[in-house]
């Protein structure tokens, strides 16, 4: 290469650096402005969710509506994780032990500075399941004591339950409720009602995986532990798609998915557990009895995978730099941009609450006339748009909804223009 065109390309090289920092810097002028402006008001800024969606890596020739499962990364975040695999080859019983693991203190401690509780309540788990099964199968229960929950409850944690019933003799009750619910105050009323001098526990969803109904989670907990009765919130659904802390609930077992809402790696979770009940509940496998008090004596699984916890802090830092009110009011938006258009057609029920306090990112529509099943799988084949059916036989069956902050106005548009058009025709189109 000549004298001058090795300058030339070192300006070319110089000029686009300075763009891509211009860039980056206005960017950040945009965020920064926002910080000043109502989330409902950010949450129609479509400038804003720009910049943010391009901090991911999707297939966009299909539309993703079920976030709810389990949502993907931004870059950032599985970047880190695979650079800690990467790390972690090089020498596995080296690094994995004596680089890799004490990190998990630095991602523990965030996740309590996010939840708002000690350190030493928070463990890190695979998932909700793993989170919540710990206290499940860690209880001391006897014969007779009841579990009351309802029929909306995640189906994994009713088998829990009752493979306690025919292991050891406890009974598991289900309630049902009406979708959506008349007030909160009524859900509390039907826990009331229900409990016995039997009753043991109750467990309840923060927010179900069905309907996205929210429940009042510190009224049923304080109504129960003036009765004596333990209380289990299943929050999978919850963690980082609305804003709340450990103070809002004051319960005293919590377990969560990181891989919904938090957006972080596929296989990780949390369980909090008030540090004066860790002692009374069992770990799924042994730790030593030194650990009884010990929330650490919850991740006593083995060899584990150190590069899926360690990415959790970038996980952590991506949801706190968008902020927990901006992301719900998006949530909002976007839930009521479809719903708002579909729910005057005939025949269409939209099963989620429209009280901001019951409801978040989770939508639920119902047509009649269509299995849910069946219309899923029709929306997926024709017009690639992945959505999961949900149905409780005798009560409802449709289609939960479940945008994220990566989707696009389009994508969720598009929804709304295809089951407008199997709406009105009544028929798969």
């Amino acid at each position: 290469m000549r004298r001058r065109e090795l300058f030339s390309t070192a300006a070319t090289v110089t000029g686009f650096a300075a763009f891509q920092s211009d860039a980056v810097l206005r960017a950040q002028n945009a965020t920064a402005s926002s910080f000043e402006r109502p989330a409902d008001s950010v949450a129609r800024d479509e400038d804003f969710w720009l910049n943010i969606r391009h901090a991911f890596t999707v297939d966009r020739n299909m539309i993703n509506l079920n976030n709810g499962g389990v949502s993907p990364s931004p870059r950032v975040v599985s970047d880190t994780e695979k650079r800690y695999l990467d790390i972690e080859n090089l020498s596995p019983s080296y690094y994995m032990w004596n680089v890799l693991d004490p990190g998990i203190e630095t991602v523990r401690r965030r996740l309590a500075r996010a939840f708002g509780c000690d350190t030493e309540e928070i463990a890190i788990t695979r998932n909700a399941s793993e989170a919540l099964e710990i206290v499940q199968l860690g209880m001391n229960l006897k014969a007779g004591d009841e579990i009351l929950t309802t029929n909306q409850d995640y189906p994994r944690m009713i088998t829990c339950w009752k493979q306690r019933e025919r292991r050891d003799g406890v009974v598991l009750k289900q309630i049902s409720f009406e979708v959506p619910p008349p007030s909160m105050d009524y859900l509390v009323k039907r826990f009331e009602d229900n409990i016995t001098p039997k009753t043991k526990v109750i467990h309840l969803c923060h927010i179900t995986n069905r309907t996205g109904q929210i429940f009042p989670v510190k009224k049923i907990c304080q109504m129960a532990r003036a009765r004596g009765i333990e209380v289990v919130v299943d929050g999978a659904h919850a963690f980082a798609q609305f804003p709340f802390r450990h103070e809002d609930l004051d319960c005293d077992y919590y377990g969560t998915s990181l891989h919904k809402w938090v957006l972080a790696p596929i296989g990780t979770g949390m369980p909090y557990v008030r540090k004066n009940k860790i002692k009374n509940i069992w770990p799924m496998m042994p730790a030593p009895e030194g650990m009884d008090q010990n929330i650490r004596k919850f991740e006593e699984i083995g060899t584990h995978p150190a590069s899926q916890r360690n990415a959790i802090t970038e996980a952590l830092n991506f949801h706190e730099s968008i902020g927990p009110e901006r992301k719900a009011a998006r949530f909002r938006y976007l839930r009521k941009r479809w719903s708002n258009q579909l729910r005057q057609l005939p025949g269409v029920k939209i099963l989620n609450s429209e009280d901001p306090e019951q409801s978040c990112a989770i939508g639920f529509i119902q047509v009649e006339g269509f299995k849910s099943g069946e219309l899923a799988k029709h929306l997926w084949d024709k017009y690639r748009i992945w959505t999961v059916g949900v149905g409780l036989k005798g009560e409802y069956d449709g289609l939960r909804i479940t945008p994220n902050v990566y989707t696009t106005l389009e994508e969720v548009d598009t929804f709304t223009e295809v089951m407008d058009k199997i709406i009105r025709k009544k028929a798969l189109v």
